[in-house]
Formats: C-alpha cells, structure tokens, sequence
C-alpha cells in the first residue's frame, strides 16, 4: 500500500482567506457596478408602477360594484339601525 502524502495544507488556507477577503465589489469594474445599480433601480421602478397600476385597477372594480349595487345590498351594508327611526 501505498502511504498517503501530506497536502499541502497551507496553501489552500491562504487561497481560502485571500477569496473570503476579495468581495463580489473588489472583483467587478466600477463601471459594471454602476450598471448593475442602475439596472437594479430601473427593476424596481417598473416594479412599483405594475403596483400602483394594480391598486387603481383594483379601486376602479370597487367603484364599480359600488355603483351598481341594488337598493338591497346597500341597506344590508349599512350600519344603521333603522328601528330608532320608526
């Protein structure tokens, strides 16, 4: 059998903790990051108008139930009590 030969253990501990110190941001060029944040804000621009657009949708459909709604559902819905003006 063959003995196992010792790693050398030192230099992937040093490639370790040169890797862990390096961050994503030391790695990319300035001008990539820049782009990167710009692309993020534009994502999240479009993102909260799809809500806002959402919202008003949803308050038109309200409005409109609301206006078509019979005499009936209007009286149930109230809060009232119509026996104190008998």
């Amino acid at each position: 059998m063959k003995k196992k030969q010792p790693r050398n253990q030192n230099q992937s501990k040093t490639q370790d903790k040169e890797s862990s110190s390096l961050k994503l941001g030391d790695m990319l060029n300035q001008d990539i990051m820049s782009q990167l944040r710009q692309k993020q804000k534009e994502l999240n621009d479009v993102e909260q108008e799809k809500k806002a657009a959402e919202e008003e949708k949803k308050r038109e459909e309200r409005k409109r139930r609301e206006k078509n709604k019979s005499f009936e559902e209007l009286l149930g819905e109230s809060n009232l009590n119509w026996k104190n003006y008998k």
